[in-house]
């Protein structure tokens, strides 16, 4: 198994590019008063299958594990993050966001489970998903398994179209349909990428999306209302 240890204090910034070198780990743990921060970029053409748990084992300890995917053709994709709170004073948070296209599939599992003893835990997910045709599926299950009574914990999920609405106020100003979705769509996923520190690869990493999303365009037809 594919591991990863944050060890007590520590602070570690992580970016996986699904089809890149680095496996993405199937397994981090993180100790006392230490902090992980995980970003999972998948581009569009892409296809995998992540499978992620980490488990929160000292006080004081966070985990914050990023996502998004783009997805155009017939890409499947599938994410699995199951979140362990397994000791008292702990913060985690789970944002994922994605775009599906073409016949694409993608399956989303996130899990919190926080253990009876993990008294004030601090956890929260959230995933959404844009569809870009009457072809492409999401299917999205985030999960809660709370058996501690002092904790603050809420998750979200959510499906839908681009605002057309936002498309015509841009056009209005002269802004082509193409260059309003893309830009619809990057500042969609934003909000994950910002959470990639080194800005030149922030930028890179949002050039690779942007590039990939005007292929999408070019070859998506609208859906059906």
């Amino acid at each position: 198994m594919n591991e990863l240890n944050v060890t007590a204090g520590d602070v570690l910034h992580k970016v996986y590019v699904i089809g890149g070198q680095e496996d993405v780990p199937q397994r981090v743990l993180v100790e006392r008063d230490a902090r992980a921060d995980i970003l999972v970029a998948v581009l569009p053409g892409v296809s995998c299958d992540i499978s992620m748990a980490v488990e929160l084992l000292g006080e004081g300890a966070q985990a914050n594990v990023y996502g998004a995917y783009v997805c155009g053709a017939d890409e499947k994709v599938r994410i699995a993050v199951d979140m362990y709170h397994k000791v008292p004073h702990c913060c985690s948070r789970q944002l994922f966001k994605g775009i599906a296209g073409g016949v694409s599939r993608v399956d989303f599992y996130g899990k919190i489970t926080v253990a009876q003893d993990a008294q004030r835990t601090e956890a929260y997910q959230e995933n959404h998903n844009i569809l870009l045709s009457d072809g492409a599926k999401v299917d999205t299950k985030p999960q809660l398994e709370i058996y501690a009574d002092d904790v603050k914990c809420s998750h979200g999920a959510t499906i839908g179209r681009l605002n057309e609405e936002e498309q015509f106020y841009m056009r209005s100003r002269g802004i082509s349909l193409e260059d309003a979705k893309v830009l619809q769509m990057i500042s969609f996923i934003a909000p994950v990428l910002e959470n990639v520190q080194d800005e030149a690869r922030r930028e890179a990493l949002a050039a690779e999306f942007e590039s990939g999303i005007r292929n999408i365009i070019r070859n998506t037809p609208p859906p059906s209302e």
